[in-house]
């Protein structure tokens, strides 16, 4: 938890609150189901919760935006970032049900009523939009954009970036982005340059604007 607060210092006590329980909570739903790597475990704060703040840090949403998580697992980046923006709300999805339990429980245990968690793939999903969507490692750029580009609206409901895909990816992203066909309009951001923690040195914010 410390970790958290050596980078943000304006959180609310109801905040700190539901930050302060994500250790016990995964730590037991953990022993259920393995939504979190093992060796991952001692390290939530640092490589889980922070590591999605960093979307946060790139992308400040707006009140009343709408945002997907894509393949959110046991719920990450969503999680912290609805606990970071209550007034935004959240639309967590996965493919596998156990993942999504895990998630349900999680966000009723802390109080998170910005959080909806739906069992689906993104790309099943139908009649809804959304102003961002944002993901963490489940899949390729050019796959992620396929699938979450005719769900997300065009606008600004962030203060920074456009409506868009915002995703947290990892190593040499020179074949995804030049896959995507979109080299031109996409940017990547180092996370160790937002947060200097020595396991984010090779991992990275990437954007995709919906034009």
């Amino acid at each position: 938890m410390e970790i958290i607060l050596k980078y943000f210092d304006d959180f609310t006590e109801k905040q700190l609150q539901q930050f302060s329980q994500l250790n016990e909570l995964y730590r037991d739903w953990n022993e259920k189901i393995n939504v979190i790597s093992r060796k991952d475990i001692d390290s939530l704060y640092e490589r889980h919760v922070l590591h999605s703040l960093a979307i946060a840090a790139i992308c400040p949403f707006d009140k009343g935006a709408k945002v997907v998580d894509i393949g959110t697992g046991g719920g990450f980046p969503g999680i912290p970032l609805a606990i970071f923006n209550p007034e935004v709300q959240f639309v967590l999805t996965d493919s596998i049900g156990k993942k999504i339990k895990v998630v349900q429980e999680v966000a009723d245990a802390i109080g998170l009523t910005n959080v909806t968690a739906i069992h689906t793939r993104v790309e099943d999903l139908k009649g809804v939009s959304f102003d961002y969507a944002v993901s963490r490692a489940v899949a390729p750029l050019a796959d992620l954009w396929r699938w979450v580009s005719p769900l997300i609206r065009r606008g600004q409901k962030g203060e920074e970036l456009p409506n868009g895909l915002v995703c947290l990816k990892g190593g040499d992203l020179t074949k995804e982005i030049n896959d995507t066909g979109l080299k031109r309009i996409v940017q990547a951001w180092k996370v160790y340059d937002i947060f200097r923690e020595a396991s984010f040195e090779e991992k990275f914010v990437v954007y995709v604007p919906k034009l």
